[in-house]
């Protein structure tokens, strides 16, 4: 649920009302299975990140499981019936969401990190930031313990806008299934996608991070996508061909791939390379030859190493998305993210940029 969607009135009236009748509520005992279950994690050296030196990824409840069944009750239905229904079904775990795997991923680097050096403090931290109600913080926590994740920190606003508490966090990536949230937390500087419903079709390992993103409007500033966009493509390749030695500015998510980008160092530079647990990728709409330069020199002013490069000259990004099996692909333009989620990969869209003014181009 959206800010907008309800006054704070109106959820102090809805949050007494069922409080005054959780009594009523068949909520069964919470099963022994919620408290902590064995999994591997729970085998191998686990600590939890402090956030000082983390990198705090925080994510919605909604992008985190598949809260599809919940969020027609909650339009359909009002915020009342929301509440109850996942009161009375807080033992029952929640299925995972599109970012799920992502956050799997990350637990995986964190305990490899950790085998390199027992004392490593540059971890990945989980956040669970949601609009939710403490009510549903009892769900959402059994939930998270049920699927055996390493999620510790989590705020829950009561349908207030979480954005005010992103930059208090230390947000290193937000990612939100609410496109309002994210287009706040952009304003605000930080990194931040919009994911969609469901788990996605194609199945992404745990063993190694894959993340994949568009260049201009992403890693890249929109200077050059401006010119495209309201100039023509001659316009554009004239300028980027004039500007190949000069470095784009950076984009919205240039700071996340950078720091992605020092975790992996971590171990390529112990020679950890094709084992490497995170790959990175550039899946870009720019033609090689005539728009690819500038692209890659700039890529390398920065010292971001990304693993592979795809310049597809304006061809559909799905089938290759497919073939890479991205955690996350990352994209300004919402026909490349409907092309990425066509063929059942996890993308994401990033509303910012001359883009969001040219939807239909």
């Amino acid at each position: 649920m959206s800010k907008e969607d309800i006054s704070d009135n109106e959820v102090d009236e809805e949050l007494n009302e069922i409080n005054n009748n959780l009594s009523n509520l068949n909520v069964p005992k919470i099963p022994a299975k919620y408290v902590r279950p064995v999994s591997p994690v729970a085998t191998r050296r686990w600590k939890i990140p402090k956030p000082e030196t983390a990198i705090i990824i925080a994510l919605s409840s909604r992008a985190l499981f598949d809260m599809t069944e919940e969020r027609k009750i909650y339009s359909e239905q009002g915020l009342s019936s929301y509440l109850k229904h996942m009161i009375s079904r807080e033992n029952e775990p929640l299925k995972p969401g599109s970012a799920f795997p992502f956050v799997q991923a990350l637990t995986c680097i964190n305990l490899r990190l950790l085998e390199l050096d027992p004392n490593e403090k540059h971890l990945f931290d989980v956040v669970l930031m949601s609009n939710n109600s403490a009510q549903i913080g009892v769900a959402l926590i059994n939930s998270i313990n049920y699927h055996a994740l390493t999620i510790e920190r989590i705020c829950l606003t009561a349908g207030k806008s979480v954005t005010g508490y992103l930059a208090a966090y230390g947000t290193d990536l937000y990612l939100s299934a609410d496109s309002d949230n994210v287009v706040e937390a952009l304003n605000e500087g930080i990194a931040a996608a919009t994911v969609f419903s469901g788990d996605g079709a194609v199945q992404s390992s745990c063993e190694q991070l894959r993340i994949a993103f568009d260049g201009d409007a992403v890693l890249f500033s929109d200077e050059s996508e401006i010119i495209a966009k309201e100039h023509g493509l001659t316009k554009f390749f004239e300028n980027e061909a004039e500007k190949a030695d000069q470095p784009l500015e950076i984009g919205p998510l240039q700071k996340f791939a950078m720091v992605l980008g020092d975790v992996k160092k971590k171990f390529t530079d112990r020679g950890i390379i094709e084992n490497c647990p995170i790959r990175t990728y550039l899946v870009t709409a720019r033609s090689a030859a005539s728009s690819g330069l500038r692209a890659l020199r700039t890529l390398r002013l920065w010292g971001l190493d990304i693993d592979e490069a795809l310049f597809l000259a304006g061809a559909p990004k799905g089938p290759i998305l497919e073939k890479i099996k991205p955690h996350l692909f990352f994209d300004d333009q919402k026909r490349n993210v409907d092309s990425g989620l066509e063929y059942g990969v996890k993308a994401a869209h990033v509303p910012y940029g001359i883009a969001q003014k040219h939807t239909g181009k």
